[in-house]
């Protein structure tokens, strides 16, 4: 029985053939064959193609592996570290509740 996957979101699609594309520079730029960078990572040339071109199946690991070939693993630190959204969820629960304007208030 083969293991079901959920679809992945067009715009999710878009952002991993961007990334693919900016490491394929990256690696052009440093002016590594494909050969020798999948080597350096540990990977098959096909599966460094399948990456370059933003296939949503390559593993975390072997993008953080591309990154650390390119001297660029420090950039994966700058994902979700400000929570911006999740700040503003916590602030907005520790405001308190607003009094109802014109409601009448109980002596105690």
């Amino acid at each position: 029985m083969s293991k079901a996957t959920l679809p992945t979101f067009p715009s999710m699609l878009r952002q991993l053939a961007a990334l693919g594309e900016r490491l394929r520079l990256a690696r052009m730029r440093r002016k590594l064959t494909a050969e020798l960078f999948a080597e350096r990572m540990g990977i098959s040339r096909e599966t460094l193609r399948r990456l370059e071109r933003g296939d949503p199946t390559i593993a975390m690991g072997t993008y953080m592996r591309a990154l650390r070939v390119l001297g660029l693993d420090r950039d994966i630190d700058l994902i979700a570290k400000d929570d911006e959204l999740g700040r503003k969820l916590q602030d907005l629960a520790l405001q308190p509740p607003k009094s109802r304007a014109g409601s009448p208030r109980t002596a105690s």
